[in-house]
């Protein structure tokens, strides 16, 4: 009986250990040009030239979005020039033409991950009422850009999330493959422009337009359940036939008596 108690325990330590590293290795976002610890239950799909993530609970996705962009760099990309940039005042037009002037709250210097991006923070600069969080850089011949978008109410409970995941950002630049191509806005495009309004009606809710479009950085949930679940099975089938062994030799004691 010690030893099957021991064997248990063993065996649910086991189980805890490899359940948290998949849950550790599934928080992890890579695209071709950075990476970021991802919360649990959030995914990325790609749209466009551009990576949109948000949580799956459809209700959360009102509330807050990431995006990451990327160019090779032209004339116009260098940590300089998107800090003087991010220090002025971002100004778009809202359907039915009224114009919307957005508040910086800070920009500045920051070294992340031994690598020097622009951070910047500003009210309303690319939806109305929604605090932004600007990471930018530049990697090689690539500019790179992450915003992260939280609507003014739920800001408090958001920030410390944003501020893990912005701890955690890593950038770097791959090396073409084969056919392999990198998928990025154009080499004359605003980085840092209003990169992702949604229709106002659709309060961020990017359900329609992810359906069937998975991305290679996309959390798989439904595999960890199925490995979860498979690890289940086995843990029975182990457990029955420790049983089964159990009433054999209880059977063999009572022969021999």
């Amino acid at each position: 009986m010690i030893i099957f108690n021991s064997f248990i325990k063993f065996l649910l330590i086991g189980i805890l250990t490899f359940g948290l590293t998949l849950s550790l290795h599934a928080k992890k976002f890579t695209s071709q040009y950075c990476e970021f610890e991802l919360p649990p239950g959030w995914e990325c799909a790609l749209e466009g030239t551009e990576w949109v993530c948000q949580s799956q609970n459809v209700q959360r996705r009102k509330e807050a979005i990431i995006i990451l962009a990327a160019k090779i760099r032209g004339s116009q990309d260098s940590l300089d020039l998107y800090k003087a940039y991010l220090k002025k005042v971002k100004t778009f037009t809202l359907p039915g033409g009224k114009v919307q002037v957005s508040e910086p709250k800070y920009t500045k210097a920051e070294d992340i991950s031994k690598h020097p991006w622009v951070d910047s923070l500003h009210l309303a600069s690319e939806v109305p009422g929604f605090y932004t969080r600007y990471l930018a850089t530049v990697k090689a011949d690539l500019g790179v850009a992450v915003t992260f978008s939280c609507s003014k109410d739920h800001y408090g409970a958001y920030k410390p999330l944003f501020d893990k995941m912005v701890a955690s950002l890593k950038v770097f630049r791959q090396k073409a493959k084969g056919d392999f191509k990198y998928k990025g806005k154009r080499k004359d495009a605003d980085l840092l422009g209003s990169t992702f309004v949604p229709d106002v009606d659709q309060k961020f809710d990017l359900g329609s337009q992810r359906k069937g479009r998975g991305g290679a950085g996309a959390s798989s949930d439904s595999t960890s359940y199925m490995i979860y679940g498979a690890i289940a099975v086995a843990i029975l089938l182990v457990l029955l036939k420790l049983k089964g062994g159990k009433k054999k030799k209880k059977k063999g004691k009572k022969k021999k008596e």
